[in-house]
């Protein structure tokens, strides 16, 4: 029998400050409309002093250990997947895990902008499968208001703030469960459509993000049909075998594009982008958190995950919860 990567775990945290679509059209030259019609966001969470990317993945990985019963002494390795980190190094995996109190194993970043849990899933899932660890925490982590430029209303509107962590565990079984596999691309030609020009840091104030949206957009709706395809195709499925699609969360357009493309009805596709914005590497986590929880998706069903960020770097997973 092979070893299988289980969901046993899902955690999530949010700050509690919340900025509305209308707090930031007294910011800069916006509105409430303009924003909801674009991207379907109405609102957003961001830190407050004392919260940064270490503090929330902390929380989020105690939930998710919480949820499946393990504590510290279980965990092998923690993964976190920002591109927002509190510092160069050591890495927030590193921070995380003196916080957690955790003794073994090991602890890294993963840095793959928006694609970066979808990233940090084929590692943990490698090292699963090859029986380097029995127990992984991955959390997403981002602080996206540090790097944005508040008086840009084309990319300061789009984000938001947030973690959200599951545990993965081994299973030895024969049977498709779990992650069935993950599929991963980038194309550096188009590096220069999405980026920040700069290293982000508590102290950087001149690091900003970037963004072509027309050329990322429709990058985003052609690469992630095709890599959900590839998944499908890989292991025999087709779109009617398909119980959820959880995307990353970047615009309710996109959500709503792959939706249909895949035959799903607007009720199997999981949506917080409204209420969280673009979370980057956290947003996948944070929606399997609250879909897994609010009872939504079960065990047994079969789950599309699907995300897209600068690189370009885009990736699906097949994962039979």
């Amino acid at each position: 029998m092979a070893y299988r990567s289980r969901f046993v775990g899902f955690g999530s945290f949010l700050p509690k400050n919340i900025v509305s679509n209308e707090e930031l059209s007294r910011r800069v030259d916006t509105s409430d409309e303009w924003i909801r019609e674009r991207t379907g966001i109405r609102q957003r969470h961001i830190v407050s002093d004392g919260e940064n990317c270490t503090s929330m993945a902390v929380h989020a990985a105690r939930q998710a250990m919480e949820y499946a019963g393990l504590t510290v002494d279980d965990i092998d390795a923690v993964i976190v997947a920002t591109c927002t980190p509190d510092q160069i190094f050591p890495t927030t995996a590193v921070k995380v895990q003196k916080e957690l109190g955790m003794k073994k194993g090991f602890a890294f970043d993963v840095s793959s902008a928006c694609a970066g849990f979808v990233f940090g899933l084929s590692v943990a899932d490698n090292f699963i499968r090859n029986g380097q660890a029995k127990n992984v925490i991955l959390i997403g982590s981002e602080v996206y208001s540090r790097i944005l430029d508040w008086s840009d209303r084309r990319t300061c509107v789009l984000f938001g703030d947030g973690a959200g962590a599951v545990v993965l565990s081994a299973e030895q079984t024969n049977e498709d469960v779990g992650v069935l596999g993950v599929y991963l691309h980038t194309d550096g030609q188009y590096s220069d459509i999405l980026y920040v020009d700069g290293v982000p840091s508590q102290t950087a104030d001149q690091c900003f993000l970037k963004m072509q949206g027309q050329e990322v957009f429709r990058h985003a709706v052609t690469k992630l049909s095709e890599v959900v395809d590839e998944a499908l195709q890989a292991h025999q499925l087709g779109h009617k075998d398909i119980d959820w699609l959880v995307p990353h969360q970047a615009n309710l357009r996109i959500i709503k594009g792959m939706g249909k493309k895949l035959n799903l009805p607007a009720e199997r596709v999981i949506v917080t982008v409204d209420r969280h914005a673009n979370t980057s590497a956290a947003s996948i986590p944070l929606a399997l958190n609250e879909a897994v929880r609010d009872g939504r998706i079960k065990q047994g069903d079969l789950i599309v995950i699907e995300a897209l960020g600068g690189g370009l770097s885009w990736g699906s997973s097949l994962v039979r919860l």
